[in-house]
């Protein structure tokens, strides 16, 4: 018998007009500019977690969060398989905290985002964040290389 080991994650891309809140993330291995989000806890649904991350590294509450897609990293060698689920809302209330643990969440302008130091997993989704329909984006992580193979992108 095979053990897959999977984890999930969300992440919850907010919106308001022609900006977008991203969290200015400086630590680990997961520097730049980000949407909110993070693990899912056992046994809460991947909606809730996207609210609780939300609030949890901004302090904003969301509601009517729209199912945007998956972004999937699979590694065959390792039998992982990490699916991150992702969200984006117009709808959210509250003020932003001053000093959180997972960066400074800043609006950014939608002109600005194309400068901006981002992780390659997140620059490749953010357009399907901010257009309609849905996606699904499959990467296969060459484990012998380090670093990520073959990718399909599935948009409805």
């Amino acid at each position: 018998m095979t053990i897959v080991h999977t984890r999930f994650w969300t992440l919850c891309l907010i919106r308001d007009g022609d900006r977008v809140l991203l969290i200015d993330r400086q630590h680990d291995d997961f520097k730049g500019f980000i949407p909110p989000g993070g693990k899912v806890e056992f046994p809460e649904s991947f909606t809730k977690a996207a609210i609780r991350e939300v609030k949890e590294e901004t302090g904003l509450d969301v509601g009517n969060l729209q199912y945007k897609g998956i972004y999937e990293y699979v590694n065959p060698e390792r039998m992982d398989r990490y699916i991150i689920f992702n969200y984006v809302t117009t709808e959210f209330s509250g003020k932003l905290l001053e000093n959180p643990g997972e960066g400074i969440p800043t609006w950014i302008a939608l002109s600005d985002i194309p400068g901006l130091p981002m992780q390659g997993s997140i620059r490749r989704r953010f357009p399907y964040l901010l257009r309609e329909g849905t996606f699904e984006i499959h990467v296969t992580w060459d484990e012998s290389r380090g670093c990520e193979g073959d990718v399909s992108i599935t948009v409805t």
